[in-house]
């Protein structure tokens, strides 16, 4: 049997792909109304505000992420899988464009023009993707997979401004392909073999 999404779960998968589109700015209420069939009013009754109705969506997105990550270590034990499996992830959102742009990476572009209760959540999404990003590089260093330029939580920053720098690069060229000719040399200089 089918779940039927409730009415505030549309708007926030409308909202969501009008931001990977458009940004915070680039869309509003009538483009959402437009979009369900709903009146702007009924949008109003489930988020009275913007910001509200983005920090939940943001709250929303940074449980799938954390869910994904975790899956992910479930699904591989070896730091070097969760890694080719996490670009292995966005390579395919990318060419499929099922999700082709990071939700909190297009919001973290506008974050001077984000009201605080929104930066504030995008800002978090980006602390605990490094802190995951650091963990499996340390626990891929303890194991001998990976060779570090930098300390882990260092290389998770670089590691992390490379995807989604690619995921900019993908767009900007409209070829998916950018997405992974990017990624990849990086992901080599861990020392991580093609898989």
């Amino acid at each position: 049997m089918k779940s039927i999404a409730s009415t505030s779960d549309k708007i926030l998968d409308i909202a969501q792909s009008l931001i990977v589109a458009g940004g915070y700015n680039g869309f509003s209420y009538a483009d959402i109304s437009a979009a369900i069939g709903i009146r702007k009013a009924s949008i109003h009754h489930h988020f009275p505000t913007k910001a509200e109705l983005v920090s939940v969506l943001v709250d929303r997105y940074r449980k799938q992420v954390e869910a994904g990550l975790m899956s992910l270590r479930e699904q591989a034990s070896s730091p070097a899988d969760q890694l080719q499996f996490y670009v292995n992830y966005w390579n395919s959102c990318i060419r499929d464009a099922s999700q082709p742009f990071c939700v909190c990476a297009m919001l973290a572009s506008e974050m001077q023009m984000l009201p605080e209760e929104v930066a504030s959540r995008v800002r978090a999404h980006f602390q605990s993707l490094a802190a995951w990003l650091a963990s499996v590089l340390q626990a891929g260093v303890e194991q001998g997979l990976f060779r570090l330029d930098r300390r882990p939580e260092e290389q998770a920053q670089m590691l992390m401004a490379s995807v989604h720098g690619a995921m900019l690069s993908a767009r900007a060229f409209g070829e998916p392909g950018q997405f992974i000719a990017i990624v990849a040399p990086e992901i080599a200089r861990l020392g991580v073999s093609g898989r």
